[in-house]
């Protein structure tokens, strides 16, 4: 895989992080496949990606979008929600990813395995993003934080500097269980508190602290006993950092009534534990509530 030659990379869930990363790569001079449903495919088609960006600037990129990617592609991105994760994945045949990159952007743990089993011949390299991006209609991408940063856990540095050159943050971790857990102890107490609250983070860290420490000391807990570096008082200040308005994406869906990423978020938390012989009361407490 050479720098300077286009890629073809298809992405599963053209939504706000996918539309964003397609769109980019578009931009840039690679093929992309959108692989979505019916009415977004025929949109993208039809208008192309739409990308409204606050880094970015505002541009449209030219897509080809299908309901099945039927060709073979350097590499996917995995850009669903973890509830819709299996129905999408039979949009993408295993036949078609030999020795393709594959990354899937996805909250909590359990994903990997599903990957690695359905797709044996492909390189499945588990990554994060930290993005605030949003699909406001079919093809149409709003990206509202002043950064798109990636971390993928492999060797994969041409790719990477592919994705550099478009525009995105890029860092290869050798870790993958401490990449994987240095998101999941952020993500779990910030989706936990602020959807259980029904309130912004400021709310949950002035009103709710003696429960925000709590979880805290169990998440760091539970990220030591599988191998992961975690340090209780480390992540009590990325939340003492963040504006106190901000939402959780779980709280959100709350909101809209959509189907919540509970269980791959607070669910991949208690059977990490559980595994491992950790005590998490409070966090069990506030997935029972949730549930």
């Amino acid at each position: 895989m050479s720098t300077t030659t286009p890629l073809t990379v298809a992405v599963l869930g053209p939504g706000g992080v996918g539309g964003l990363i397609g769109g980019l790569l578009a931009r840039d001079g690679h093929r992309v496949v959108c692989v979505a449903g019916e009415e977004t495919a025929a949109v993208l088609n039809r208008d192309g990606l739409h990308v409204d960006s606050a880094q970015f600037g505002e541009f449209t990129a030219r897509v080809t979008a299908a309901t099945e990617l039927r060709e073979p592609v350097d590499a996917v991105f995995v850009t669903v929600k973890a509830t819709a994760l299996t129905a999408a994945l039979d949009r993408i045949p295993p036949h078609v990813l030999d020795g393709a990159i594959v990354v899937p952007l996805l909250n909590g743990l359990d994903h990997m395995a599903l990957l690695r089993e359905r797709y044996p011949a492909a390189r499945v390299t588990a990554g994060t993003i930290r993005v605030e991006a949003t699909r406001t209609a079919p093809g149409r991408i709003e990206h509202t934080s002043p950064f798109a940063t990636i971390e993928l856990a492999a060797p994969v540095e041409e790719f990477a500097e592919q994705l550099r050159h478009a525009g995105l943050d890029v860092t290869l971790r050798e870790d993958e269980t401490a990449m994987l857990w240095s998101k999941l102890s952020f993500l779990a107490p910030f989706a936990l508190l602020t959807t259980r609250h029904a309130d912004g983070i400021g709310a949950v860290r002035s009103e709710h602290r003696a429960e925000l420490l709590a979880v805290l000391d169990e998440i760091t807990a539970v990220t030591k006993a599988v191998g992961a570096p975690a340090d209780p008082q480390t992540l009590l200040a990325s939340f003492d950092r963040i504006p106190g308005t901000m939402k959780s994406s779980m709280q959100r869906d709350v909101e809209a009534g959509r189907p919540t990423e509970l269980d791959a978020i607070g669910g991949a938390v208690l059977r990490a534990a559980e595994a491992q012989g950790v005590d998490t009361p409070t966090i069990a407490r506030l997935v029972r509530e949730l549930a």
